[in-house]
């Protein structure tokens, strides 16, 4: 009971903060009563983001050379973000300064930031719904790229200040000891079954994966699931790195909301882990976006277009990620999938976190 407990007060910490940006009176609380959008303002780089002339990519790449560097904030991990730098730098010449954590801490750093008037960010990739969160508070500016005519609908946002460069996929990710994939059912509704109790365990902060599942499935059909998985008495875990090193482990049978990613990653390592793609596959978009007040413009635009370009999206595929780009084929091109939507969920989030609690961390 004390590690239940402890898994709910640390993900109401963590997530609360994406999911109170739109009201005035949580900004007011936490961030010291001054608003991201009172930032204040530096030279306007709209001419650089928005600029669609035939020698684009020539000026870009000459104004983003003459900066000479950038700094990226991400939540990917080093041994992805890291090589995806590296030949960023390799191509243009142009630095990359590293700075990773959590989601939760980009954000909150990039809002603190802003408030405060510094200048730091230029670059910045992470969960969506972070990304939409710094987008309503004009931390992130509208920009366009050549490549968005590669992503699918769910990728671009009417408003434009990101683009999603990659997916992270729920799958069921197991240990190859203690599970045949025989065993496992095809649909996310067979692990409901009274013989899987004591066997499966679920990311503690992945209510966005019930949400998502639920829109899908329609809301009767879906919460009924979702009471039947509660039942069950899932072993609840926080973080998706942790919850795979705990699969490969062996002291959790099923994970059904491990990222595919993290379990290729060991696997190709020689861990006993594997995992499979459960209909309907569900889908949170990852996103790049640019500051409004980056101190290298140039240079940023320039990063992000190169993540969404056909090389680097390639790049993310060869290391184990989803790439959004439709030049790239992946997971989503081979099972009935939904993606949560990050402009709806970051305002229906209060509703289904409550729901979330009271199903699975009381």
């Amino acid at each position: 009971m004390m590690l239940r407990h402890g898994v709910r007060r640390m993900s109401l910490a963590a997530r609360s903060l994406a999911f109170c940006l739109t009201a005035a009176l949580c900004l007011t609380v936490g961030f010291g009563g001054r608003s991201a959008r009172a930032q204040t303002a530096g030279p306007d780089s709209s001419a650089i983001y928005l600029y669609k002339g035939a020698d684009r990519a020539e000026r870009l790449i000459a104004k983003a050379r003459a900066e000479g560097t950038l700094t990226f904030y991400t939540s990917m991990a080093t041994t992805e973000s890291g090589p995806l730098a590296k030949a960023f730098e390799t191509k243009y010449g142009v630095k990359v300064q590293l700075w990773r954590a959590l989601s939760e801490n980009v954000l909150q750093r990039a809002l603190t930031e802003a408030r405060g008037g510094r200048r730091a960010m230029d670059v910045v990739e992470t969960n969506a719904p972070e990304l939409e969160a710094l987008a309503r508070e004009q931390v992130v500016a509208e920009y366009d790229s050549p490549h968005v005519v590669d992503l699918p609908a769910w990728a671009i946002p009417p408003h434009r200040r990101w683009f999603s460069d990659r997916a992270n996929l729920w799958v069921a990710g197991y240990n190859t000891g203690k599970v045949k994939r025989e065993e496992l059912p095809a649909t996310i509704e067979g692990f409901a079954d009274p013989r899987w109790k004591g066997r499966l365990a679920i990311e503690a902060t992945d209510d966005d994966w019930m949400y998502g599942l639920v829109n899908f499935m329609g809301e009767e059909r879906g919460l009924e699931l979702f009471r039947k998985l509660a039942a069950l008495k899932p072993e609840m875990r926080k973080g998706h790195i942790l919850v795979a090193q705990l699969v490969a482990a062996g002291e959790l049978a099923v994970c059904l909301t491990t990222y595919s990613g993290n379990v290729d990653s060991i696997k190709a390592k020689g861990g006993p882990v594997d995992w499979v793609a459960v209909e309907p596959l569900v889908g949170r978009p990852q996103a790049i976006a640019v500051a409004k007040n980056a101190p290298h413009p140039a240079a940023a635009l320039l990063f992000a277009d190169f993540v969404l370009s056909p090389e680097g999206q390639k790049l993310l595929g060869d290391m184990g990620r989803v790439p959004s780009s439709r030049t790239q084929r992946t997971l989503l091109d081979q099972h009935k999938y939904v993606m949560v939507d990050p402009l709806k969920w970051i305002d229906d989030a209060p509703r289904w976190e409550k729901l979330w609690n009271e199903l699975f961390l009381k």
